[in-house]
């Protein structure tokens, strides 16, 4: 839109917060109201936002993050005061260490009462500091299209993340006089130094093993784009954190090592402990310690939209800070000769290529009921096609797909990884949905983390969202189970009762299933996926082979 020459006179600052939204081309809000900022919602109800309802605040953030993902500009939740805002707090941290780009308002006390003791007054700027890239309260009315706008360009620019706009009641309710700002793209910025990026092609044309370690921000459409060419022109084996998944397009999938998270025993970490040269693209180490991957011998090169932050394993040789996608296209038009692979990279990914086939082969043979993991995975990967978005929870089965289901699109799967957040993918298969409703959405939890958000199958059912959320059922959160049994022998805290998921899911009038032998996996998930609209599939899961996870696991162990 065009900016506007003149302020002029709002009945309320709710109305002018609601212009401002519009402004920066919000499409849907998620939140839940209250008394202290209603008057937003009202406003609302006059313009041509969706409002969603959801069942708990953090939900709303985690919705608005996959917004933020899939369309690079910020989702909106809106909450009011007290425990509107704590509730919202989860979901925005998990926004800032996953680089999802949120904006949330919250709803406070009147400026007159922030001193006083009065009900739902919190510190919510000090509460959301620490978890955001940006946190401010309205003060006064003339600034509210400042601070709203300010709130879009710290959540998008950069790495992005979540900013906070505190508004106090007298602010919503009272009059406001004020100009909209006009939505600002993103500042255009350049590649890198050319002659840092010759110096970078330098080190790749005499490295004997070079790695390319991709991040979150690789992932991002024009600069997956950018990589394809510098994969194609290099030949350079490449891994990934598991927030990058999609980023590796499938011409280069023989030189892909896999992706790289958690425990330190996968190919693409043996690459790294080889490699002399090691290329970071649009990393950061909340992807993945570098303590338990950068052994301190190789040359280490940081390629990303901001400078490095760095730590004791993580202080890069040369850093090329820009554009991602420029500086990737540059650097690819100067590599001279793809790399002649070494006798022992070629091992690692020929045997890491031997895994996936053996995978195809036999992993619809392991019948063992419960189901093993990679049952499950391969049966999985049939119905995950280029067309599908899938979101993962946290817990021992985001180990084994993050490992083991590969994608050929970029943000095809939303992994966690940074906060390790549970409780994140149905509320994200929620809004990746709203995003692109054409397109199917699997979601994927254990029996833990579902019922941290499963109240937005009501959301889900109300919206009509398209969305197949499956469960891996084994009466524990077992990620915990696993490390606790390996450092203590013993089990502490992990162990609930069961549950009937296929009633509760139909309880919601979404449809449920239950997979009850293992000749049944397969149909049960293509019946599942037929239902257009909300379903919901429980699979029982064996995790004997778990403690595997954190050894050095060779598929030929198990299948």
């Amino acid at each position: 839109m065009e900016k506007e020459k003149h302020a002029r006179q709002w009945a309320h600052g709710a109305d002018m917060i609601v212009s401002q939204l519009e402004a920066q081309g919000v499409k849907q809000v998620f939140g839940i109201p209250g008394a202290k900022i209603d008057k937003v919602f009202d406003s609302l109800l006059d313009s041509s936002i969706r409002i969603i309802p959801v069942r708990h605040e953090a939900n709303a953030a985690f919705m608005a993050a996959a917004v933020g993902r899939i369309t690079g500009k910020a989702g909106v939740a809106l909450v009011t005061s007290g425990p509107g805002c704590s509730n919202l707090i989860t979901g925005m941290a998990t926004a800032n260490s996953e680089g999802d780009p949120v904006v949330a308002l919250g709803g406070a006390v009147k400026r007159a009462d922030k001193a006083k003791q009065v009900h739902q007054s919190m510190d919510t700027v000090a509460m959301f500091s620490p978890v955001t890239k940006y946190a401010v309260e309205v003060n006064a009315s003339d600034a509210i299209a400042e601070v709203v706008s300010n709130a879009f360009r710290a959540a998008e620019q950069g790495r992005p993340g979540s900013a906070f706009v505190s508004l106090p009641q007298d602010i919503v309710d009272q009059p406001a006089t004020g100009a909209i700002l006009p939505a600002s793209n993103a500042p255009m910025m350049g590649s890198a130094p050319d002659e840092a990026i010759d110096s970078v092609a330098s080190l790749i044309a005499s490295a004997k093993n070079p790695v390319f370690l991709l991040g979150l921000m690789a992932s991002q459409q024009e600069n997956s784009t950018a990589l394809h060419q510098l994969l194609e022109k290099s030949h350079i084996p490449v891994t990934s954190t598991y927030q990058a998944a999609g980023a590796v397009n499938q011409q280069h999938f023989s030189r892909f090592a896999g992706r790289v998270g958690l425990f330190n025993n996968q190919a693409g970490d043996k690459l790294l402990h080889l490699a002399d040269l090691i290329v970071c693209i649009g990393y950061s180490p909340v992807e993945y310690e570098p303590a338990m991957w950068n052994m301190g011998d190789a040359t280490l090169v940081h390629i990303d939209v901001l400078p490095a932050y760095e730590e004791s394993h993580y202080t890069p040789d040369i850093e090329l800070v820009g554009s991602i996608a420029g500086t990737l296209t540059k650097l690819a038009s100067r590599i001279e000769m793809p790399l002649i692979l070494s006798p022992r990279a070629s091992e690692i990914l020929v045997d890491r290529q031997r895994q996936r086939d053996l995978l195809d082969r036999r992993g619809a043979r392991l019948n063992q009921f419960a189901l093993h993991p990679l049952r499950i995975v391969r049966a999985m990967q049939d119905i995950v096609n280029s067309d599908v978005t899938l979101t993962v929870d946290m817990g021992s089965f985001h180990i084994w797909i993050a490992r083991y289901l590969y994608s050929f699109r970029a943000r095809q799967i939303m992994i966690s990884n940074g906060q390790q957040t549970m409780g994140v993918a149905l509320p994200w298969a929620i809004g990746a949905w709203l995003v692109n409703p054409e397109r199917k959405v699997v979601s994927v939890s254990g029996d833990g983390g579902f019922l941290q958000s499963s109240m937005e199958l009501e959301t889900a059912v109300r919206l009509k969202a398209n969305v197949l959320h499956i469960i891996w059922v084994d009466n524990a959160y077992n990620m915990v189970a696993i490390q606790e049994e390996k450092k203590y022998q013993r089990l502490s805290g992990v162990e609930f009762g069961p549950v009937d998921f296929k009633a509760y899911a139909d309880a919601f009038g979404a449809k449920g299933f239950a997979v009850e032998s293992a000749e049944t996996l397969e149909s049960t998930l293509r019946a599942a996926m037929d239902v257009d609209g909300p379903a919901v599939v429980a699979i029982p899961v064996d995790y004997s082979d778990n403690p595997l996870l954190m050894g050095q696991l060779h598929l030929s162990q198990i299948l």
